[in-house]
């Protein structure tokens, strides 16, 4: 994998197909659920379209690994494409499209690292060639590249990129696709075959891949499902100070996020269903609001 360093300012490109780039991506960022907020209202105006940016490409990688009929080399040939446009950013000629006119703005604006976007698409590549995981080192390692860029580059966009900032939100990252993870179970073994809970712990809780590809639900996949929560609710404690750490609307939007995880956690805990995805409704998203403003004064 290349590695980077940050990106000079890229070359000046045609501002109406900027414009057009970040309709797509706030688009992209509304029209797709997810537990977590993105680019909400909670950010500081001037850091909701960079933000739209990432998760557009991030949920592009995503789609490419996950959905459609492409073959697995299809997909790894498409991934490879989005690398060699990321390169062509760091070289000042972005291709003429939606996404990479916006990403190429974004990395000019807020002087992003590309490496982030490098260890995102590593991360999509291994979704392609690896569906098992040994243990919890093998799982976190792939969320050090799924996730935790995501954090940093949100960090680099707010200007707090200190390194123990970095260390808290990579621990906040890591928590949150956990959760995704455990949110998935079911979907993520029906549509790709891929089991995101640990080879070892599924042997130690007595729980078997035929049971999963059945959606059984056995005291010992609960059981499964619940350490796994605890893990994701310690990385989520851990890095929960970084909420207090950031000041302003910024800071709101990562309290927010990290109480979000913690109120799926409470759900995941409290099921019966180990394939059922929790969802926050509104009165647990008013409480989120109200819990991370009250937050902010202490």
């Amino acid at each position: 994998m290349t590695t980077v360093t940050p990106t000079s300012p890229v070359m000046s490109i045609d501002h109406s197909g900027t414009r057009a780039g970040y309709q797509w991506c706030r688009k992209l960022a509304r029209t797709h659920y997810e537990n977590f907020p993105v680019a909400s209202f909670m950010l500081p105006q001037k850091l909701r379209d960079p933000v739209a940016v990432i998760y557009a490409f991030a949920r592009c990688a995503d789609d490419i690994a996950d959905e459609g009929d492409l073959n697995d080399q299809q997909r790894l040939e498409k991934l490879d494409e989005m690398a060699a446009a990321v390169h062509r950013i760091e070289t000042h000629q972005p291709p003429e499209t939606p996404l990479y006119l916006a990403l190429a703005d974004t990395v000019q604006r807020h002087h992003l690292p590309l490496q982030p976007f490098y260890d995102l698409l590593s991360a999509f590549r291994q979704d392609v060639t690896q569906t098992r995981y040994a243990n919890f080192g093998e799982l976190m390692d792939y969320c050090r590249r799924s996730a935790n860029p995501v954090g940093r580059l949100l960090l680099h966009l707010s200007g707090n990129a200190g390194e123990r900032n970095q260390a808290l939100s990579d621990a906040i990252c890591s928590a949150l696709q956990l959760i995704n993870f455990l949110q998935d179970i079911g979907q993520d073994y029906a549509g790709n075959r891929r089991i995101y809970l640990p080879v070892d712990d599924m042997v130690r809780f007595n729980v078997s891949e035929s049971q999963i590809a059945a959606g059984e639900t056995s005291p010992g996949l609960r059981a499964l499902v619940r350490h796994q929560a605890q893990r994701a609710a310690q990385l989520l404690r851990a890095g929960s100070p970084l909420g207090t750490r950031l000041t302003g609307r910024f800071g709101l939007e990562l309290r927010a996020i990290v109480l979000g995880g913690s109120r799926v956690l409470d759900k995941i805990h409290r099921q019966e269903n180990s394939y059922s995805r929790p969802r926050l409704n509104r009165a647990d998203r008013l409480a989120i609001v109200w819990q991370a403003l009250r937050q902010g004064f202490h």
